[in-house]
């Protein structure tokens, strides 16, 4: 039996496989070029060689991962093909360690902490935007290891458009954020949807589908490949360190923003759900109405978004204004959102196969053009 992940997104440190009931794991930090950071909990390996076999994989250091609170009710997800994922229900949280149960009906499997979003669909969904006629595709310039760093442009300038920017995969093992951003373009780019075209009128949106490429390619869970969280860099982001958001905020200098998005998951919370921007200086009275109306519009337009379960006040801090959401609140005075969704499942509306994953990623991206196209149309009024 044999574990591998030197691949694109792999990550684990393997201890012993000395027998298939009883495989000794630990998560590895994420790497960057100033050393490995602090940061632990994505994984993605592949077991060759165990058809038929009882698995049962111990994940060690698990309470040393930076989110342990994310284990209680987690199940690991597995695929035999790479396109189809599942849950394994033999996932627990036991004494600090994570254990995975799981007897795979094939000798190849894989398993990780969520659904990827490989760089090679990275590059597909870019290239399938290029061929719109309704999209652009941009470089904005180089990341740390030299990977492109491009915005989908949607929707032509014109007077009175609303400038709208998305970005997602701020922290790379978040991949759902770039699964949601699939399901906002193939909505968006579609000729026959009425609310599409008509945010298009409206609006030209800017859309970073993965904002840290390296760290996703290099398996880490929330920083770049200088080893930098980026969403803790938008107030005085280092060209050097952080170039990802030190080109994304001239591209916003240069547009201006009216809305901004962006896009997470969340380790422990099973819910859909914003961080808003209330306790970021200066918020107005009419960015909180505005902000209102967009937050209820989502709810309207998607029974997986709740309101009630979030973040408490105070969470962020001194950091407030290093997050991209509260920084472009701040700056721009517009509506400015962090989007959560869930690496477990959605509570509210569980689904025992998969749990939450990239399909209802996708859809909920898809039912935020709604939200969009209220909030654009009556700003541009």
């Amino acid at each position: 039996m044999r574990i591998s992940s030197n691949f694109d997104s792999g990550a684990i440190e393997v201890v012993s496989v000395d027998r298939a009931d009883d495989i000794r794991l630990r998560l590895r930090a994420d790497q960057g070029i100033e050393g490995d950071g602090a940061f632990r909990q994505w994984f993605h390996f592949r077991v060759h060689g165990g058809a038929g076999a009882a698995l049962r994989m111990v994940f060690e250091n698990a309470s040393e991962a930076a989110y342990p609170d994310g284990w209680p009710g987690y199940r690991c997800v597995a695929s035999y093909d790479r396109r189809n994922w599942f849950r394994v229900s033999g996932t627990h949280y036991v004494d600090g360690q994570l254990v995975v149960e799981h007897t795979p009906e094939r000798d190849s499997v894989y398993y990780a902490y969520f659904e990827p979003y490989s760089h090679e669909r990275h590059l597909d969904l870019l290239g399938w935007a290029e061929m719109s006629p309704y999209a652009s595709v941009s470089n904005l310039g180089a990341t740390v290891d030299g990977r492109d760093l491009d915005v989908v442009t949607v929707g032509r300038p014109g007077p009175g458009k609303q400038p709208v920017w998305i970005t997602a995969r701020q922290h790379p093992g978040e991949s759902m954020a770039e699964w949601f951003v699939e399901g906002v373009l193939e909505r968006l780019l579609d000729g026959a949807d009425p609310v599409a075209r008509k945010i298009r009128e409206h609006a030209v949106l800017h859309i970073v589908p993965n904002m840290n490429p390296d760290g996703a390619f290099r398996g880490n869970l929330r920083t770049n490949a200088a080893g930098v969280n980026l969403n803790r860099a938008w107030r005085e982001p280092d060209p050097l360190r952080s170039p990802e958001v030190h080109l994304v905020r001239q591209a916003m200098e240069a547009s201006g923003v009216s809305l901004f998005l962006d896009i997470h998951g969340d380790e422990a919370l099973p819910y859909v759900f914003f961080s808003t921007a209330e306790e970021v200086p200066g918020f107005s009275d009419a960015q909180r109405a505005r902000q209102a109306e967009f937050v209820a519009a989502f709810e309207a337009a998607s029974p997986d978004f709740q309101r009630e379960h979030g973040y408490l006040p105070g969470r962020f801090a001194e950091e407030l204004l290093t997050l991209a959401s509260k920084w472009v609140a701040y700056r721009f005075g517009c509506v400015s959102l962090t989007l959560e969704m869930p690496f477990k499942d959605n509570a509210l509306l569980p689904d025992g196969l998969t749990g939450w994953n990239g399909a209802r990623s996708k859809r909920l991206g898809a039912a935020i053009l709604g939200p969009i196209l209220r909030h654009v149309s009556a700003t541009g009024a």
